[in-house]
């Protein structure tokens, strides 16, 4: 399943141009950075590391103008953005979900330094409510030395890394984080609020429904108090130590200390 993609137009490597433009764009950013910022992320991870050191700065300020929404002069990285395709050669880059699985498949034609211009390119033109966490997302790719693999991916998505986590995971963050501590299965049972109602308002159409905290114990979340104990009993029950089971160990409390710290904040 594609989650998302961005088609590039650029020159080719013996044109006596050097362009860029944007073609088709499927990039979901909400909650931020979404699928689409982890695209654009990875696109730029992929391929920073083959640009020229002296356009580094540049393409950090170029960042900073976008999303600021300023005007950008021309050239930038030693090429010309424009919204003409013809003529130019095109690339896909895709975001896929193979069995909660998520990987890349990058087209790898044309210039390194014309892709990361697109997915610069790309995240400027994303509403202003979301841009600047995609830019972040890009700013951190910038400085990734790792695997171009499911590491960037989680780390990208703002998740700890060194475990796997599922799609579900990373599209929903609270949802999944409540399902991990067993709030979500407290509230569909009947339990009060304040014993574990979703932190989302209880629409459950998003990771980042409410703002992913704890309540104060008034609202319809679970208190802080309600996390830490939850946290804290699934932990030693988990642990081998305990009596948990040694196969696994270390996903299972991977994913409870990563709930804890998304509902936390």
């Amino acid at each position: 399943m594609i989650l998302a993609e961005l088609e590039v137009y650029h020159s080719r490597p013996v044109a006596p141009t050097r362009r860029v433009a944007l073609g088709r764009r499927n990039l979901p950013v909400d909650p931020p950075p979404g699928f689409g910022g982890i695209l654009l992320g990875g696109i730029v991870a992929a391929n920073v590391g083959e640009i020229d050191p002296d356009l580094l700065p540049d393409l950090s300020k170029l960042t900073t103008q976008l999303e600021n929404g300023l005007r950008i002069s021309q050239p930038r990285l030693r090429h010309r953005f424009q919204k003409d395709t013809v003529g130019l050669q095109a690339s896909t880059h895709r975001l896929l979900d193979e069995d909660e699985v998520l990987s890349f498949s990058f087209d790898h034609k044309g210039d390194p330094a014309q892709q990361v211009l697109a997915a610069v390119y790309a995240a400027g033109e994303l509403p202003a409510r979301h841009r600047r966490a995609v830019m972040g997302t890009i700013r951190r790719a910038m400085g990734w030395s790792g695997p171009i693999g499911p590491e960037l991916i989680t780390a990208l998505a703002g998740f700890n890394t060194g475990v796997t986590w599922s799609t579900h995971a990373l599209t929903h963050p609270v949802e999944w984080a409540l399902d991990v501590l067993g709030f979500n299965a407290v509230v569909a049972a009947g339990a009060p609020a304040g014993a574990g109602a979703r932190l989302d308002g209880g629409t459950g159409t998003n990771g980042n429904g409410g703002n992913g905290r704890a309540s104060d114990g008034n609202g319809a979340g679970p208190s802080k108090g309600d996390i830490q104990r939850q946290y804290r009993r699934m932990l030693i029950d988990a642990h081998p130590d305990h009596g948990g089971e040694a196969e696994g160990a270390a996903q299972r409390i991977a994913d409870i200390t990563e709930a804890r710290r998304i509902l936390l904040g």
